[in-house]
């Protein structure tokens, strides 16, 4: 097997990917803007360029944010050196309108890796994750250390977030093996939950009884833009939400199928996350 080249290699799926990979016997090389910093596993080899790394790869995993305005030229490169496979991180709502889409508002083109992948003539797989995890670890830990009252909009807002290692495992999954090529996978949790369930589920994780208060959209359409986030970020996410409400999130089960185990859950993968809702003296907030 010739080596497999991971972009967005120090995020949350691209870290767990290279490891999953490395594990499997694979060759990597790991695309990283600082390669001072990032900690992989002994053998990979880290580089800084994608397009520079092609040569004597044979698949290549395309994380859009990370590639930023060399999307298009590290695939047409691909194709040039004789790359065979690529592996398109998507979203679960691609197809939506991008008025609908918040991460367009952070760097992530799911549409766009996904139809570079399909239209590039190689053996391509689309994987299209729900909400990760991570995402609500990030927006409550902060709050959670603070107090027992987690705010936000729409408490009745339906998801199915997915464990970040799930997508990781998948990915790996699909750049080893054949079985995933020329698919459009929509990945999510075993689970559709509210916000509401969703904080009660963190609180059960903690052993702490913790609130989930609604507050206006006009109010966090207006914090996130106090926060330095574009405005078209605040109404794209305070839009997806508004649209699940009362309306359960689509649940699929490909990931049991693919990985033969059980989708992660989410109190299992905020678990795995505790310490990040630990103060800085390291006791919990009670």
């Amino acid at each position: 097997m010739n080596a497999i080249l991971v972009t967005g290699a120090t995020g949350n799926i691209g870290g767990p990917l290279v490891a999953r990979l490395v594990s499997a016997g694979a060759e990597v090389r790991a695309v990283t803007r600082d390669p001072n910093a990032a900690m992989f596993p002994d053998g990979v080899q880290v580089v800084t360029s994608a397009a520079a790394a092609l040569d004597g790869v044979s698949a290549v995993f395309l994380n859009s944010r990370a590639l930023g305005d060399e999307l298009a030229s590290v695939v047409t490169a691909a194709r040039r050196v004789g790359v065979t496979r690529l592996v398109a991180l998507s979203a679960i709502n691609a197809d939506d309108d991008f008025a609908r889409q918040p991460s367009r508002f952070r760097g992530d083109r799911n549409k766009e890796v996904e139809q570079f992948a399909v239209d590039s003539g190689l053996e391509w797989v689309s994987l299209r994750p729900s909400v990760f995890v991570s995402n609500f670890v990030g927006m409550w830990a902060p709050q959670i250390r603070a107090g027992d009252l987690v705010a936000g909009p729409f408490a009745r807002a339906s998801i199915a977030p997915i464990a970040d290692r799930d997508v990781s495992a998948v990915a790996a999954h699909a750049l080893l093996t054949d079985e995933l090529v020329g698919q459009r996978i929509p990945l999510t949790g075993p689970q559709a939950l509210t916000n509401a369930e969703l904080v009660d589920v963190v609180g059960g994780v903690l052993g702490r009884r913790l609130f989930y208060r609604e507050i206006p959209a006009d109010h966090v359409r207006q914090h996130f833009v106090d926060m330095g986030f574009p405005a078209g970020f605040a109404d794209a996410y305070i839009g997806l939400l508004a649209a699940t409400v009362d309306t359960p999130a689509l649940v699929t089960h490909e990931v049991d199928k693919i990985l033969g185990r059980p989708a992660e859950s989410f109190a299992e993968a905020v678990s795995a996350s505790q310490g990040l809702f630990i103060n800085q003296q390291g006791r919990e907030y009670v």
